[in-house]
């Protein structure tokens, strides 16, 4: 009896040759998933073209690699496509300045569920900010998933990738922003004045912001808790403290 082609899912490319030919055609990827161990041949090949494009390479078991790629053969490689190519930190301030406003910039601190990651974008979009920065390491990626949880906000926001989030906090500051990070423990976000060039940070789902970008934030602010529950979910967040950006730069006055 003839087995069934099984083919993965559409932002998936699985398979040594495919892979290769997605690299080579400048399809955008977010992450290469590679047999945890196998380095041989072609497979060193691809991790070495993979780095020189600046695509996060990570090691994963054979489960994974099944599951990412539906049960298809997959030959130890899995490529997983970007919904969108990634901007740089230039771009978001030549949109900023193209608008003539001063910039506003949301900076997602180790993001992990897409979800969360595209209602922020979601949010970003609808409340005018130029673009949302996120790590390569231990965050999700503008993936399908991240894509469609944006309802189309993807499309318009312009997401920087960094290797280093410290090290872009510390760029956004000497580009003269304001720096604000989410936290517990800081001023009412509403007696915080954002009317400048401001980047919000926001944290991660488990662990919030975290203690170093905490340091380097220039303000700490928070929300209200008063519930059982210490913290609100991430987009959530955001959503609050981007909307109170958007009235004072507005001039809307509160009653």
């Amino acid at each position: 009896m003839e087995q069934k082609k099984i083919n993965p899912p559409e932002d998936v490319v699985a398979g040594r040759n495919a892979v290769v030919e997605a690299l080579r055609s400048g399809r955008p990827i977010d992450s290469l998933y590679v047999a945890r161990g196998d380095r041989s041949g072609s497979l060193r090949a691809l991790v070495a073209q993979a780095r020189k494009l600046d695509i996060p390479v990570k090691d994963a078991d054979p489960v994974k690699l099944d599951h990412l790629c539906g049960g298809a053969v997959h030959q130890g490689v899995v490529a997983v496509a970007a919904a969108k190519a990634y901007a740089s930190l230039d771009d978001i301030f030549a949109l900023a300045a193209e608008r003539n406003e001063p910039p506003f910039l949301i900076i997602a601190d180790g993001l992990e569920d897409p979800h969360n990651l595209g209602a922020m974008l979601r949010v970003a979009e609808c409340a005018g900010a130029h673009g949302v920065v996120i790590p390569k390491r231990r965050s999700v990626g503008l993936t399908w998933a991240v894509g469609k949880a944006s309802a189309g906000a993807v499309e318009y926001v312009p997401v920087a990738r960094v290797a280093n989030l410290a090290a872009a906090v510390d760029e956004i500051k000497s580009r003269g922003v304001w720096v604000y990070a989410a936290d517990v423990g800081g001023q009412n976000w509403c007696e915080t004045d954002f009317s400048g060039p401001a980047a919000v940070v926001i944290g991660s789902e488990g662990f919030g912001v975290s203690r170093l970008l905490r340091e380097k934030a220039d303000f700490v602010i928070s929300l209200p808790m008063l519930g059982k529950i210490n913290s609100l979910n991430a987009s959530v967040a955001c959503g609050v403290v981007c909307y109170e950006i958007v009235r004072q730069r507005k001039g809307i006055r509160a009653k």
